[in-house]
């Protein structure tokens, strides 16, 4: 390799950058299974963490993307299990309807309560979200505690999301709650395996809020 040969760099508007990244997603993923509505989000996915692999394990929940979108369009809360989905969302984009996006993990009252019953702070965010966030999108991509707790809630009919965004990454418990998130009669988007995380979660609500807006 020759380390002197001159360093010039791109020229190109972001808009190209991303367009022609596109493209090369499109033509290196080949046939797939994703519906029309369900590949953007595919799309962002795999070009924010550059995984085909992560992009072709995604699930969908048949009616996912169109509640994704109404809920948005409704203006209603977006509730991420960390800061660093909270920050990566386009707020703009949300806040044009009338919606906002939380994240209670940092809260004083979840922090104590977390404390008191010796559990994850994760869990209690998750409690204290579904009381505040009826109908909304919960984007979890960091803690399956978190993920294992709004299923439980769903299921003993205490929460009633919008949509659940559920693709936690790592070795403890992530595989398995996304198993069980995809055995949910109501809309969600997962993964299949360890792969997933803050940019991954990012990525689909971005998706999402991009097509609420075409709506018009």
């Amino acid at each position: 390799m020759d380390f002197h040969t001159e360093f010039k760099p791109l020229t190109v508007q972001p808009q190209e950058i991303e367009g022609k990244s596109f493209e090369i997603i499109t033509e290196e993923l080949g046939e797939h299974p994703f519906t029309e509505e369900q590949y953007p989000i595919v799309q962002r996915v795999i070009h924010a963490s550059a995984d085909f692999e992560l992009g072709r394990s995604m699930v969908f929940h048949p009616d996912a993307v169109e509640a994704g979108i109404r809920a948005i369009r409704e203006g209603r809360k977006i509730v991420a299990d960390v800061q660093m989905v909270q920050v990566g969302i386009s707020k703009p984009r949300i806040e044009k309807f009338g919606g906002s996006v939380h994240v209670y993990i940092s809260d004083p009252d979840v922090i104590e309560e977390a404390k008191r019953l010796n559990t994850t702070r994760a869990i209690v965010a998750t409690r204290k979200a579904v009381k505040e966030a009826d109908g909304g999108i919960f984007a979890i991509g960091n803690a399956p505690t978190a993920l294992l707790e709004l299923i439980r809630l769903v299921k003993e009919g205490v929460a009633r999301p919008g949509l659940i965004i559920g693709m936690p990454v790592g070795f403890v418990s992530a595989a398995e709650s996304k198993e069980e998130l995809a055995k949910l009669d109501i809309p969600f988007i997962t993964n299949v395996g360890r792969k997933g995380g803050s940019t991954i979660v990012v990525a689909a609500v971005n998706a999402l809020s991009i097509m609420a807006e075409k709506r018009g």
